[in-house]
């Protein structure tokens, strides 16, 4: 199964307390890339990026509070692109489990992530970020259906 992806993305954006500065430092330098996309993002990070990027973003709950679930959901429906996850990975997170799920259900649905600054990068120059593309899914039909036999 295939899914195209516009040359307009659904980008979300999240950042951990201690990377948060490092996550607006990036986008305030990929403003002009960046802000031409639709942006999401956890509650007090898109905040911030509104006023760095000076455009809106749709913002989800705080990461403890649901928000980092909020961009799961949107992922397994579909309506996110990628993901820039600037997380700590030297100080433990409360959400942890559901940080590992975020992680996970982009993975399951095959989304570009980017967990620091340099992997940021590559993807944000990267010529797919202009163009269409086609993004492989695994069909996952044979796992839903697996308990609706009758």
């Amino acid at each position: 199964m295939n899914k195209t992806i516009r040359k307009i993305k659904n980008i979300a954006l999240v950042a951990h307390d201690n990377m948060k500065d490092e996550l607006l430092d990036w986008a305030g330098f990929n403003k002009g890339t960046i802000a031409r996309h639709h942006l999401f993002a956890t509650g007090t990070t898109g905040t911030l990026l509104e006023e760095i990027l000076d455009t809106a973003v749709n913002k989800m709950q705080s990461g403890p509070l649901g928000g980092d679930l909020q961009l799961g959901a949107l992922i397994s429906e579909g309506k996110i692109d990628f993901l820039i996850f600037f997380w700590d990975p030297l100080e433990a997170q409360p959400h942890d489990p559901d940080i590992k799920a975020l992680l996970r259900i982009a993975a399951v649905w095959n989304i570009p992530v980017a967990c620091n600054r340099a992997t940021a990068d590559f993807i944000i120059s990267s010529d797919l970020m202009n163009q269409e593309y086609t993004r492989r899914i695994a069909d996952y039909e044979a796992y839903k259906n697996r308990y609706n036999k009758k």
